[in-house]
């Protein structure tokens, strides 16, 4: 009983934090100094393939390489997210879709606690480890 009932409080306390980030996160959203279409640029890379489900086993398997722990993985959704806990929380929610008949389009979006990922570098980390993982992968690499 001890333990339903602290469950139910730190749930209650989760999504009280949960309301008050997201108001948080709606006005950085607001604020900030880039714009949409110049993160979308960043965060995006379309790939000769149209194997959807390959492209999310490589994404997974590229993931892990930069010391990310899986947190879900969803093949009908063509979306994977994951965490990085280095000293800071870094959370990486990849999706992928078609693009046109002969491209599958890749948008990475990475956040550092609610504050969305604006620097470049940790996404052209992300597609340059994607695309020698990708490589590998086709050329039956292991």
């Amino acid at each position: 009983m001890k333990k339903v009932l602290l469950s139910c409080m730190i749930g209650m306390s989760l999504v009280q934090l949960t309301a008050c980030n997201a108001t948080g996160s709606a006005k950085e959203a607001l604020t900030t100094d880039m714009s949409q279409v110049q993160l979308r640029q960043i965060q995006s890379r379309a790939f000769d393939t149209t194997n959807r489900t390959k492209m999310l086993r490589t994404i997974i398997s590229t993931l892990q390489d930069l010391g990310f722990v899986i947190d879900k993985a969803d093949d009908e959704l063509g979306t994977v997210s994951a965490t990085k806990l280095n000293g800071y929380q870094l959370r990486m929610t990849v999706t992928v879709r078609p693009k046109g008949s002969k491209q599958l389009l890749v948008r990475a979006n990475a956040q550092y606690m609610v504050t969305t990922v604006e620097d470049p570098l940790p996404y052209q980390q992300f597609f340059t480890s994607l695309e020698k993982a990708i490589f590998l992968t086709a050329h039956q690499v292991e």
